[in-house]
């Protein structure tokens, strides 16, 4: 095997894996069916069919179930792999756009669902803050600046906020626009400002 082959996960890794998207999948049916508030801990636990304890193991607060660790660790991977030198705005622009992307091939309904979400729970909005910071200190390390360089944080600030503008732009008009040249323009205005009428 070649030393650069990627590994299979484990068996207990493989059964993390199920029993996060188990909770996962309860959490966006409750949500869907009954309204955030109503997608308790213990309703979650019963529909994913584990206990509250698990539940809470597995997403200490419970707005991280729609805002997972897992996309956080493959936008910094790919926001590591981006070309040296590359302009920090265009490497957040490809890593970005091809996570909605891949979202939106993947899980449709549930990336609709979390974009409803995010206009209307001030909470999960709030979380995203996380993301924000991950991928700040990726920046830094790539452009040799200290990880809480102003420049750094302000331009992933802006982006991100501009992202959670867009998205809400579009969950207000229904979700039928598309939603990543939603974004890609977004990103254009973010890079030259707003074009002139």
């Amino acid at each position: 095997m070649a030393a650069d082959a990627p590994t299979r996960p484990s068996l207990r890794e493989r059964k993390k894996a199920k029993t996060r998207a188990a909770i996962r999948r309860a959490t966006y049916r409750l949500a869907a069916e009954h309204g955030w508030e109503a997608a308790t801990t213990d309703r979650i636990a019963a529909a994913a069919e584990v206990s509250p304890s698990t539940v809470v193991r597995y997403f200490p607060v419970r707005e991280d179930i729609l805002l997972t660790d897992e996309d956080d660790d493959l936008l910094e991977a790919r926001l590591r792999a981006r070309p040296a030198g590359e302009d920090p705005l265009e490497s957040l622009r490809a890593v970005l756009l091809e996570a909605v992307r891949t979202a939106l091939a993947r899980e449709p309904e549930e990336t609709r669902l979390r974009a409803r979400l995010m206009v209307e729970i001030p909470a999960v909005r709030a979380r995203l803050t996380e993301t924000g910071r991950r991928l700040t200190r990726v920046l830094a390390d790539r452009t040799g600046r200290v990880p809480d360089a102003l420049e750094v944080r302000v331009l992933t600030a802006a982006v991100l906020g501009a992202f959670r503008e867009t998205t809400v732009y579009w969950a207000e008009r229904g979700r039928t626009d598309d939603l990543v040249a939603l974004l890609d323009r977004t990103l254009d205005t973010l890079g030259g400002g707003p074009p002139l009428p």
